[in-house]
């Protein structure tokens, strides 16, 4: 089949073209992840389109019908998200064709993904395996109270020059250089940073996503040290929406948001393609930065 060819596709009585996401409008992307209750507000697009690269997709009068979107992380490591197609060409295999694209451009690097229910069955056919699941968890949040901080270890307020310890903090936990993620991610969010023994221990992002705001990642040894880097986003938010993307899916941590008000909206899988060993090195991810970025 002819390049020319590949950029264009018939689903029935659809005729499809592809197009670079970087030149579509910002307006229609978001109605098209409205379309299928995605709750992306035009700034959480614009970020997106920030850090990563993708294709919509783009009937016969130029309506946005489908995207996907892939976030390089690293030279070997990306993550795939804003898998998105409206919702009367979902069974047409448009998002199949989508994704053909957005494979080729990663071809040779590992991939991860956050794969909704509706969406296993396309991805395993894509030799997609799963990892973990990861709990959305979402509501008004509750004020925590007066929570302990572990012995030995402050919380101090996370200042644009901790970017370096906090990329090498996150890749110890995430597995991939995600600095250029976190410095835009640093720009919209305010942070948290736990300091043991004279050096950052953990930290967390908290920024304004969706119906509020999104507290991730969340990097940190334990679940004490989570909890203490968390409790003052929650508090800072008590009686607003807030959410978190966990893949404790038990444990201190999980039960710490309950008791916050967050509970279980939904759960996605994290999938992988051709896996890459990772060492413990005792530092973990307790929240997601989001279902996009890992």
């Amino acid at each position: 089949m002819s390049v020319s060819n590949e950029m264009s596709k018939r689903l029935q009585t659809y005729e499809l073209t592809i197009r670079d996401i970087q030149e579509a409008d910002i307006d229609k992307l978001h109605q098209l992840s409205v379309g299928v209750g995605w709750p992306h507000r035009p700034d959480d697009w614009r970020l997106l389109l920030q850090l990563g690269k993708g294709y919509v997709g783009c009937d016969e009068i130029g309506r946005i019908v489908g995207s996907a979107m892939w976030f390089p992380m690293g030279d070997d490591f990306v993550t795939i998200g804003m898998v998105i197609t409206s919702p009367r060409l979902q069974a047409l295999g448009a998002g199949r064709w989508l994704m053909k694209h957005v494979m080729r451009e990663c071809s040779g690097r590992h991939i991860q993904l956050n794969a909704p229910q509706a969406a296993h069955r396309l991805y395993e056919s894509l030799a997609f395996e799963p990892v973990a699941e990861v709990l959305q968890l979402q509501g008004e949040a509750v004020d925590p109270g007066e929570v302990p901080i572990p012995a030995g270890a402050q919380i101090r307020t996370l200042a644009a020059t901790d970017l370096v310890d906090m990329a090498q903090l996150d890749k110890a936990a995430f597995g991939a250089d995600r600095t250029t993620i976190l410095a835009a991610l640093l720009d919209r969010s305010n942070g948290t940073v736990l300091i043991r023994d004279g050096r950052m221990a953990g930290f967390a992002l908290c920024r304004k996503f969706g119906r509020g705001h999104v507290v991730g990642p969340v990097v940190a040894r334990d679940a004490a040290d989570a909890i203490a880097l968390t409790a003052p986003h929650v508090a800072a938010h008590a009686g607003s929406f807030l959410r978190v993307d966990t893949a404790q899916t038990m444990g201190g941590f999980t039960d710490f948001l309950n008791h916050c008000g967050l509970s279980e909206f939904d759960r996605v899988t994290t999938m992988s393609r051709e896996p890459r060993p990772r060492d413990d090195t005792g530092i973990y991810t307790f929240a997601l930065a989001g279902h996009t970025l890992g």
